[in-house]
């Protein structure tokens, strides 16, 4: 069995800086000599697109050809032009999924199954392959966190933050308890803060108080081209390495390593 971590970006509300967060996460570490593959799990390939891939190809050649088993993982993995990451795309044909397993009862598994074979026979290519959600608590959210062994929680600081956070525990909790006993969260990270708005650093302190060391130190702050980068199909770590967002993320990628570092040791 390899050692490749599976961590899934979530948070069910759209607009919070999650595939922000998978595409910058996933060029930091792949910048530090991690092997890595993102997998867009969400019909509208915003991941895909903001690592400078079609969303609009033939959907045999995305995630969705692998879940309705036309496909092995293995056979669709693309590379990126950064070296050490690789991408599984996706497109919106993803989102008939849910209708088309209606009958399938085993249909949470699929996904983790898929993973795990590919794994088992890839021997641990990667060192982590990181999901980017789609912004709801569909069935394709369910099979991510069924197949996941970690889970990063991107946090809006603006109001209303907080109760869709506590919906989302609930979800999870439902999931460790009957679907992925081994399922942890790896962190909550506060995005789009505003230092000249009271709210942010109110929001924050909530979820300092209430999550305390499961809150990241590094907050990702709101920024203009962090949200430029995308539309060039571009991380913001390479489009502009010096922009305060960019700066933000060389921090999260040094304090999840770190994290790792305090993981691996306590094991």
């Amino acid at each position: 069995m390899s050692n490749t971590q599976i961590i899934s970006v979530i948070n069910q509300k759209g607009g919070v800086g999650k595939t922000t967060t998978v595409i910058n996460l996933a060029a930091g570490l792949s910048q530090q000599e991690k092997k890595i593959l993102v997998i867009d799990l969400d019909p509208q390939g915003n991941a895909t697109t903001g690592l400078g891939l079609s969303n609009l190809e033939d959907s045999s050649e995305t995630i969705y050809g692998v879940l309705n088993g036309e496909k092995l993982i293995s056979d669709i993995i693309k590379k990126t032009k950064y070296q050490n990451l690789d991408i599984v795309t996706s497109n919106v044909d993803l989102s008939g999924l849910e209708v088309e397993t209606a009958g399938d009862s085993k249909r949470a598994f699929i996904l983790r199954d898929k993973l795990e074979a590919y794994l088992n026979d890839s021997r641990g290519i990667y060192d982590y392959i990181i999901i980017d959600c789609p912004p709801s608590l569909s069935l394709l959210t369910v099979m991510a966190l069924v197949s996941s062994n970690s889970l990063i929680v991107p946090l809006q600081t603006e109001f209303f933050a907080l109760e869709g956070l506590t919906q989302l525990m609930k979800t999870i909790e439902r999931i460790k308890v009957s679907l992925n006993p081994e399922l942890k969260i790896r962190g909550i990270l506060l995005t789009m803060y505003d230092k000249r708005n009271k709210l942010s650093s109110q929001v924050e302190k909530e979820a300092r108080d209430y999550f305390e060391s499961q809150v990241y130190t590094t907050v990702i702050p709101r920024n203009v081209r962090l949200s430029e980068a995308p539309s060039h199909g571009m991380p913001v770590l390479i489009y502009d390495k010096t922009c305060p967002g960019s700066k933000s993320y060389f921090n999260f990628t040094d304090e999840f390593i770190n994290q790792e570092r305090t993981i691996e040791s306590a094991a």
